[in-house]
């Protein structure tokens, strides 16, 4: 992991798209190749994101491995602590919970909408944090109820819990009573400023001694601008249709490697401390070692 304050930390995706079967080699990979962080995703209908970060933690030795995210809709906080608890036991200092709303239509397919999604991941991260701090909590929220549970077996370490939000009374909240937000991919510098904005409001009526801010980024690196088109089109203007914005005004890091340096310093000089990197295309292996080699010869 980096200490080097200078830099941010640069972490992969393992794409949902990606078999399951493929993930510990990738993960071995990306460590071996120096990156600092693996992040898992939990799509509904793709791969949980707890199992997923266990294999790649059983996969590595000092990668951090990140969930980015778990809906809160889709998980009671005892059970989400119980799981994270045996995870940051056994590989402690390794973990980032990541937690988020979750899409809506998918938490309706399931029927786990809740009445108000702001309140159900504000009163999960509070109660899953007391959990995994060892204390007995009770909680009759409007969208949370515990009463008189507390872990067995809570972990040394407490993980980051940290959000995956967009709307600024989310950002707020997570600037509240989170430990880092992650910021959806397509989203540049001057996204950034605009997200710390509410961030940093929310965490002047917190007490959280410190905040994360990680970056989400398309990677495609290359110099044929046809294949790149080819390869990361219907991602991107997905992703574009989903932020309100055109295609061409997303920021990624597609195109060739020689650009990639000046992109993540523009991210880190934004306020990010963690940038992670999401291959697209074929081979996010070779995607990945091209990214670091440009990025360490800098």
């Amino acid at each position: 992991m980096t200490t080097d304050v200078s830099r941010p930390r640069i972490g992969f995706m393992f794409d949902r798209d990606r078999r399951p079967e493929e993930l510990a080699g990738f993960a071995a990979t990306v460590e071996e190749l120096g990156a600092d962080d693996l992040w898992v995703v939990e799509d509904l209908g793709w791969t949980g994101a707890i199992s997923a970060a266990t294999v790649a933690l059983a996969a590595t030795r000092t990668l951090r491995v990140g969930i980015g995210i778990a809906p809160v809709a889709l998980r009671n906080p005892a059970l989400l602590a119980m799981e994270l608890a045996t995870v940051a036991r056994i590989y402690p200092e390794r973990l980032v919970a990541g937690l988020g709303h979750g899409v809506t239509d998918w938490m309706r397919q399931v029927g786990a909408a809740p009445k108000s999604p702001l309140s159900r991941l504000e009163e999960s991260i509070v109660a899953t944090r007391a959990l995994l701090a060892g204390e007995t909590v009770t909680m009759h929220g409007r969208e949370v109820t515990i009463d008189g549970v507390t872990l067995v077996h809570p972990p040394a370490v407490v993980p980051p819990i940290v959000t995956g939000v967009v709307r600024p009374k989310s950002l707020e909240l997570s600037g509240r009573v989170a430990d880092g937000t992650i910021i959806a991919e397509g989203n540049g510098p001057a996204e950034l400023a605009d997200a710390l904005t509410h961030i940093e409001h929310g965490r002047a009526a917190g007490d959280r001694p410190a905040h994360e801010l990680i970056v989400f980024v398309y990677l495609h690196v290359g110099d044929d601008p046809a294949r790149a088109a080819a390869e990361t089109g219907e991602m991107v203007a997905g992703q574009a249709a989903w932020l309100g914005k055109p295609a061409e005004d997303l920021f990624t890091l597609i195109g060739p490697a020689a650009g990639l340096p000046a992109k993540v310093a523009a991210l880190h000089a934004a306020g990010a401390t963690t940038v992670v990197l999401r291959p697209l295309g074929a081979n996010p292996g070779a995607q990945a070692r091209t990214a670091l080699e440009a990025l360490r010869n800098a």
